[in-house]
Formats: structure tokens, C-alpha cells, sequence
């Protein structure tokens, strides 16, 4: 664990963050080395990874106390099984906490839950990015993070398969020892974790060598969601029961899938309605044409009318993105940008300037109304 870097560093802010600032700079960092945006990089991949391990500890208030207090080794699930732990091989970080700050007689010690009741695990998060189109209609993806499974060997126990753990004779299986203390008020009984089972209530003779008798791996998991049609960028999917497994035999936790979308070429989404800018030629805005306009259903024909002026806006409704609830869908919305020919040929040149002395203020509404504004500012 020496050569991992602070967590805090990783996420690029103070140890005093916020819990929203944790969130916006994982957000931040977590989009920047996403592996979908980096096909094949493996420097981006585990920095993603880092970027993920990061969040997890700081976006979890207890883990980040235990970090904040003994750094790496009081979040690993893996720490303690030859790896130096300055507490002992078999020690519970999270005991070595709740004896600091939950074990004051008079305060809570007393009512300190049994260790071995089971315990909701911890909810995970993660990112996947997706296009405009998988957005609009829904899609499935297979969605890859890391989880802190039950050990498969040991099945949770942490006793090598074979063996079982024993109820600690010392606290009788409470993971709490009281302890009589002279004071100058008298004596003092407080509880404090055992030191014989370091808390746990039970003891390991021979722990299990996948997990170092920690009950819980770290591991890779693999799983298909379904992406509803309609789906907002940053939106968060909530994945039941698919967050890391729980403790004693308790539920999993939940799995948060944050949603990006990926800009599109043509569209641009503005709540469930879509814009696009089109261009068309002059002869086009003058005259009038038929026209093929892009939607997320395909190509649809559409006539504008003759004198269409740049910036004008039609509409093509119920072609926009389906309402998350399933009810309906936005509309469409097309601009006009008048595309002006440029590098024209002498003969082209000319044809235009008949054109324009053809013309009058007849023809030029806005033109007319503005000369007719700054002569009433100036006079002729």
C-alpha cells in the first residue's frame, strides 16, 4: 500500500472538502479517464480505477473518518494478512474506530451493535457513457466496475475452509470489554473493543488464505442494465442489490450508474425537445423548397415557405426524445441558417448585381423599416 497515492490527491481537492465537492471533482475526474472515451488505453484505465477506489472511501463518511485517521490501512478490505499491519493480522480497522469514538461509557458504548448481526453493504458508483441516439431510444450495456464480494472460499466466515471461527471466551462474543478505571470522581467502567478478538466477537485460529480471514475480496464484476429511452445526461441509474455484498449475511448495497451522453454532430437537446440548425441556400429562403430535414427517426421531407428569413424556426412535433415516463415524446425544432455562396466566378457576380438592382425597398421589409427608424433619428 506504500505506493498508492492519497486519496485526496487523486480526487484533485482539501482534506476538508464537502461532500458535494467530493462529488463534483470524482464527477470531473471520472469523465475525464472514462475507459469508453479511451479505447484501448490502459494508463486512463487505471487511473479510472484509482479515480473510483478515491471515491468510494471519501464518499462514505465512516470510511473516510478511518482514512482520515490511519490512512490505507484502515479502508483496505484486504489489509492485515502479511502486508505489515501495524495492528496485527487479524485487526479490524473499522473496531480500532468505533473504540475511539463510539466506546465512552454513558455515550453509546453500551448500545453498540452485536458485530455479527448482518450489515447492509456499501453502495458503489460508477459511469457509463453513451451516444445521443442510445439516450433518446434506450439501450442496454454492459457495465464493468470493481465490488467487494464475499470470498467464495470461505464463504464470509474468514476461517479456512475446513476450520470455523470460535466465539471469543474473552467479551463472550460481544466484541466489547468493560473496563474499571480510578479517577478522581471514583470508578470509571467504560467499554472499549476486546482486545482477544479485536472486536469482532469471534476468533480465527486458522484464517483463510484468498481473503486473510477479512471474509470479503475485492473483485472485478460484470453486469447488463437496461437504459430506459429518455435518459438525461448526469441522470443516475439506481441498480438494486448490485453494490458491494453485505456483512454477516446482510443485503448488498446498491450500484449508481451516472449517465453521460456524448454531443452529437446535428443535434442539440434542450429537455426533451431537440434543436438543429440547417443551412439553406438564398434561392431557397427566397422562393421557397422542399426540403430534407434530419430526426432521430430518420429523414423527413418538409416544405419551408417562400421569404424564410435567417434564424426562422419550424417545428416537427412529437419528433423529439420519448418522456422518461413513457408518455409522449418532445418536438423538434429546426433553425434556418441561410448559407451565403462565396468564391463567385465574374459571370456569377454579375448575375447577382442584375438581380439586386431588380430589386426594390419593396423587397427588403427590414431594410425599409430601419432607413425609415434613422430618418426620423437624423432627418434626410
Amino acid at each position: 500500500m506504500a505506493d498508492k497515492r492519497d486519496y485526496y490527491e487523486v480526487l484533485g481537492i482539501n482534506k476538508g472538502a464537502s461532500e458535494d465537492e467530493i462529488k463534483k471533482a470524482y464527477r470531473k475526474s471520472a469523465k475525464k479517464y472514462h475507459p469508453d472515451l479511451h479505447p484501448g488505453d490502459k494508463v486512463a484505465e487505471e487511473k479510472f480505477k484509482e479515480i473510483n477506489e478515491a471515491y468510494e472511501v471519501l464518499s462514505d463518511a465512516e470510511k473516510r473518518a478511518r482514512y482520515d485517521q490511519f490512512g490505507h490501512a484502515g479502508v483496505d478490505p484486504n489489509f492485515g494478512g502479511g502486508g505489515g499491519s501495524p495492528f496485527g493480522q487479524d485487526m479490524d480497522i473499522g473496531d480500532i474506530f468505533n473504540s475511539f469514538f463510539g466506546g465512552f461509557g454513558g455515550f453509546g458504548g453500551n448500545r453498540r451493535a452485536n458485530p455479527n448481526a448482518p450489515r447492509r453493504g456499501n453502495d458503489v458508483e460508477t459511469q457509463v457513457v453513451i451516444s445521443f441516439e442510445e439516450a433518446a431510444k434506450g439501450c442496454k450495456k454492459t457495465i464493468s466496475y470493481n465490488n467487494i464480494n464475499v470470498c467464495e472460499d470461505c464463504h464470509g466466515t474468514g476461517a479456512q475452509k475446513g476450520t470455523q471461527a470460535k466465539t471469543c471466551t474473552a467479551c463472550s462474543g460481544t466484541g466489547r470489554v468493560t473496563v474499571s478505571q480510578r479517577s478522581p470522581f471514583g470508578v470509571v467502567q467504560t467499554q472499549r473493543a476486546c482486545d482477544a478478538c479485536r472486536g469482532k466477537g469471534k476468533i480465527i485460529d486458522t484464517p483463510c488464505r484468498t481473503c486473510n480471514g477479512n471474509g470479503r475480496v475485492r473483485k472485478p464484476r460484470k453486469i447488463d442494465i437496461t437504459i430506459p429511452a429518455g435518459v438525461s445526461d448526469e441522470q443516475i441509474l439506481n441498480v438494486s442489490g448490485q453494490g458491494n455484498d453485505g456483512i454477516n449475511g446482510g443485503p448488498a448495497g446498491d450500484l449508481h450508474v451516472f449517465i453521460k451522453i456524448k454531443a452529437h454532430d446535428v443535434f442539440e437537446r434542450r429537455g426533451d425537445d431537440v434543436w438543429c440548425d440547417m443551412p439553406i441556400t438564398v434561392a431557397q429562403a427566397m422562393l421557397g423548397a422542399e426540403v430534407v430535414v434530419p430526426t432521430l427517426d430518420g429523414k423527413v421531407k418538409y416544405q419551408i415557405h417562400e421569404g424564410t428569413q435567417p434564424g426562422d424556426v419550424f417545428k416537427l412535433k412529437g419528433k423529439g426524445i420519448p418522456h422518461l415516463n413513457g408518455r409522449g415524446r418532445g418536438d423538434q425544432y429546426v433553425r434556418m441558417n441561410i448559407e451565403i455562396p462565396r468564391n463567385l466566378t465574374s459571370k456569377q457576380k454579375k448575375s447577382v448585381s442584375e438581380f439586386d438592382n431588380a430589386l426594390t425597398d419593396k423587397n427588403y421589409a427590414k431594410q425599409r423599416s430601419f432607413h425609415e427608424k434613422l430618418k426620423r433619428m437624423f432627418g434626410d
